[in-house]
C-alpha cells in the first residue's frame, strides 16, 4: 500500500459554502478536535450543513455482475446457488446461458466487463442535469471487484476487465461540476456472499488462484465461520485506501458489518476518516444501515424505505430507477418520474436525503430510460429547486389522505399507490414557507387545512403567495378551514407543484 498522504493539521475557523447560501458554522464546529476510536469520542459528530442542504444525489451500481445482465446484482452469489429455490432459477439460467459454474465462474464474467464505452464525463455532467448535489459510484460490491485503482489488490478495475481507475474518473468529473463526491463500500458481506458456492464440486471460489484475502473470492471457510482477523484487516485497509486516495466527502455503507468482530474496525474507520477531513479542511458524511452503527456516529440510511413522521435526526433513503434491480438488468421495471419526484418531496419534508442509483450497461453506457428519468427529475428541480435545496423541515411535514407503507425495504409494497392533490408537503427557509402540492387538481382549486387561521402550526401572517414557475398574481384567502388558492391555468411544470409563501 502506498503511503499516506503528507498529514497537515488545519485548526481554526471557516465558513461552510452551502447550494444556496453562506452560512458561518456552529459553534461547536469551529474549533476541531481530533476524534478516537471510541464511541463516546465519535458521537461527536455533527451533520454538516452541505448534507442538509443537498437534499438530492445519484449513484451507479455497475461491475462485472453488470454482463449477465439478468434479473438482479446478486446474481455473482445465486449463480451457483444449484439446490436453493430462490438460486435454482439463476443457476439454471447461468448454465444454460454461460455454462456450467464449475467451468465458467463469476470470475470470467471480468474479461467481459469492458466498458470500452465508459466516459465520466458524459456521467457527471448528467448528474448535473439531473440536479444532483452529489454523485459517484459503487466503490465495491459484495463480489470483490474493486472499481478503483487499488494497490491492495489485482482484482481491481485497473488491473482487469476496463484498465481503468473508475472511482477516480468519476471523482475527479464530479467535482469538476460542483457536486460532492460520494461513494460506496458493501465489501463487509464478502466474507459470506460466495458460502453457497461450496455445495458445487469444482466451484472457482475455492481455487487458491483466486480465492484469499486479497483475490476476488474470500478465503476459503466454513459455513457460518466468523470473519478471520486477516480479512477484517484487508476489509479496514480498502476503506483507508479509497479515503486516502480520492478524499470522498460521502461514503456510503451497505450491511455486513453488525457481527461483533467488525467492531474495532468500525470504530478504526470513522476515526480515520474523521479525522482527515479535519486535515483536509472540509467535513463529511458517513450513512449506516438499521442498528450497524450506534445513534449519533453517523447518519441513518433506510434502503428502499421512508419515515412516515418528521424527524429531528438528518437521515437519507437510498433507492433504485428499478424496482427489481441496482444493477442494469434487460428486463427493468422502472419508475415514473412522477413518482421519483413525489419520494423526493415526502423525504425532503421530513428531513431526509434521497440517494438514486442508476444501473449502466456494461459497456459504460447509461441506458435512454434511465437517462429520461434523471432528466425528467431535473427538469422538475430547475423550476421547484427552491423550495428543496437549502430548505429545512417546517413544524409538521405535510398532510393529506394518503397513507404508504414506511420503514426499511418497504418499496415494493407500495408499487401502484400515488399520492393526489391533496397531498401537500411543506419545507422552510428563511421566511418562507414552500407548500408543495404531490399532484394537480382536476378545478385548479387547492384548500392547504394546516394553514387555517387559529392552526395550531401556524400563527403568523401570510403576506404573499406565489407559485414558482410562474409569474402573475395568485388569487388566495386564508380562512378558518384553510388556505385557499385559485391556480393559474397554465401548469408550470409537470408533476407535484410549489406555493411559495412570504410569512410574518
Amino acid at each position: 500500500m502506498k503511503k499516506q498522504a503528507m498529514l497537515c493539521i488545519i485548526v481554526g475557523l471557516f465558513g461552510l459554502v452551502t447550494c444556496k447560501q453562506a452560512r458561518e458554522p456552529k459553534e461547536s464546529q469551529k474549533i476541531f478536535e481530533k476524534y478516537e476510536a471510541n464511541w463516546e469520542s465519535l458521537k461527536r459528530y455533527e451533520c454538516p450543513e452541505w448534507f442538509s442542504d443537498a437534499k438530492f444525489g445519484i449513484y451507479t451500481h455497475w461491475g462485472p455482475y453488470s454482463v449477465p445482465s439478468w434479473e438482479n446484482e446478486w446474481y455473482p452469489r445465486l449463480m451457483y446457488m444449484k439446490d436453493n429455490d430462490r438460486g435454482k432459477r439463476f443457476y439454471e439460467h447461468h448454465k444454460e446461458t454461460w455454462g456450467d459454474p464449475s467451468g465458467f465462474g463469476y470470475k470470467d464474467f471480468i474479461p467481459l466487463f469492458k466498458a470500452e464505452k465508459f466516459n465520466a464525463e458524459e456521467w457527471a455532467e448528467l448528474f448535473k442535469k439531473s440536479g444532483a448535489q452529489f454523485a459517484g459510484p459503487v466503490a465495491e460490491h459484495h463480489d470483490g471487484f474493486a472499481m478503483w485503482d487499488s494497490d491492495l489488490t489485482e482484482w481491481d478495475a485497473r488491473d482487469k476487465g476496463p484498465g481503468r481507475d473508475i472511482v477516480g474518473e468519476l471523482a475527479t468529473a464530479v467535482r469538476k461540476r460542483g457536486m460532492k463526491f460520494v461513494t460506496s463500500f458493501h465489501h463487509a458481506y464478502h466474507w459470506k456472499y460466495y458460502e453457497p458456492s461450496y455445495d458445487l464440486e469444482n466451484a472457482d471460489t475455492r481455487d487458491p488462484q483466486f480465492a484469499g484475502v486479497d483475490k476476488l473470492y474470500p478465503p476459503v471457510h466454513e459455513k457460518g465461520e466468523p470473519e478471520s482477523e486477516e480479512f477484517l484487516k484487508f476489509w479496514l485497509a480498502k476503506v483507508k485506501e479509497v479515503i486516502d486516495k480520492y478524499q470522498p466527502d460521502y461514503l456510503w455503507f451497505d450491511f455486513g458489518w453488525r457481527q461483533p468482530g467488525f467492531e474495532p474496525y468500525k470504530k478504526e474507520f470513522l476515526a480515520y476518516y474523521y479525522n482527515q477531513a479535519i486535515n483536509w479542511g472540509k467535513e463529511v458524511v458517513v450513512t449506516y444501515k438499521n442498528d450497524h452503527l450506534p445513534e449519533g456516529v453517523a447518519i441513518l440510511d433506510l434502503e428502499r424505505g421512508k419515515l412516515d413522521t418528521l424527524s429531528k435526526k438528518k437521515w437519507i433513503t437510498d433507492t433504485s430507477v428499478d424496482l427489481k434491480s441496482w444493477s442494469y438488468i434487460t428486463e427493468p421495471q422502472y419508475k415514473s418520474v412522477n413518482t421519483l419526484v413525489d419520494n423526493l418531496v415526502d423525504r425532503v419534508s421530513k428531513n431526509g436525503n434521497l440517494l438514486l442509483n442508476i444501473g449502466p450497461k456494461p459497456d459504460g453506457t447509461i441506458p435512454e430510460e434511465q437517462k429520461a428519468l434523471l432528466l425528467g427529475i431535473g427538469a422538475w428541480l430547475d423550476v421547484n429547486g427552491e423550495a428543496i435545496y437549502g430548505t429545512r423541515p417546517w413544524k409538521t411535514y405535510g398532510e393529506g389522505p394518503t397513507g404508504m407503507v414506511t420503514g426499511h425495504m418497504t418499496e415494493r409494497e407500495n408499487v401502484g399507490m400515488e399520492y393526489t392533490a391533496e397531498d401537500i408537503r411543506f419545507t422552510v427557509k428563511d421566511n418562507v414557507l414552500y407548500t408543495i402540492c404531490l399532484d394537480f387538481p382536476e378545478d385548479s382549486k387547492v384548500m392547504v387545512k394546516t394553514l387555517a387561521k387559529g392552526s395550531e402550526y401556524f400563527d403568523g401572517k401570510i403576506k404573499k403567495v406565489e407559485m414558482l414557475g410562474t409569474e402573475g398574481k395568485i388569487q388566495w384567502e386564508q380562512t378558518d378551514k384553510g388556505l385557499q388558492v385559485e391556480l393559474p391555468s397554465e401548469k408550470p411544470c409537470k408533476h407535484a407543484f410549489t406555493l411559495k409563501l412570504s410569512v410574518k
